[in-house]
């Protein structure tokens, strides 16, 4: 049985439709409800619902052949799997945002809030003061608001938080979008159940893209 693992939230509802899209048997949102994992006997698929910061583990592990993730878990984490596809969906961007006043310090280190540790750690890396991270899980933009932080790393998408508390983007660092992710050993060993479906989400973008 081919194991798919579903982002759990509304990228869920996208992913099913193209699923459907392409002949398989895909359930619905409201078939799934809270159920975890949903079986499809006639195509030999069993669907998983993960949460999407946990899903790249579960196909690095094994327990899903494939998967579908966001690129920002992908940088964030860079586990051991193959990227096969682009599916066009969730787009977004990682930025760096700040105050609207403020001004760069380059004699100390800058002081990031987020979520995206190892993100921001990268993209940081040659900053001549260095770079103090500060790890929240919730809203980031508070940090620059409150002076906890000189700027944020964040996910945005449509930047009308940001407009909403005075900070502005200050540089885009790569472009979101999710992408189809396969373990390296089920894609060797079950390539023939793969591989069509790989090639018919393909033949299916041009309604995404």
């Amino acid at each position: 049985m081919l194991k798919i693992a579903l982002p759990s939230g509304r990228m869920m509802k996208q992913v099913l439709a193209m699923l459907t899209a392409v002949g398989y048997k895909a359930p619905t949102v409201e078939d799934i409800g809270r159920k975890l994992f949903f079986d499809d006997p006639a195509h030999g698929i069993r669907y998983l619902v993960v949460k999407p910061s946990d899903l790249p583990v579960y196909v690095y592990r094994g327990a899903a052949d494939l998967g579908v993730a966001g690129y920002d878990v992908l940088h964030e984490e860079r586990p051991d799997v193959l990227e096969l596809l682009d599916l066009g969906i969730g787009k977004c961007r990682m930025c760096v945002a700040a105050m609207k006043d403020y001004t760069p310090d380059t004699t100390r280190p800058i002081r990031v809030a987020t979520k995206f540790v190892n993100t921001a750690k990268r993209h940081y890396r040659h900053h001549a003061g260095g770079v103090e991270i500060i790890k929240l899980n919730g809203a980031v933009e508070l940090a620059p608001v409150l002076a906890m932080s000189d700027v944020i790393v964040d996910i945005v998408e449509t930047g009308t938080t940001l407009v909403e508390n005075n900070l502005e983007i200050l540089e885009t660092i790569f472009p979101i979008s999710s992408r189809l992710i396969a373990n390296r050993a089920a894609y060797q060993f079950k390539r023939d159940e793969i591989v069509p479906l790989v090639e018919g989400l393909r033949g299916n973008l041009g309604d995404v893209m």
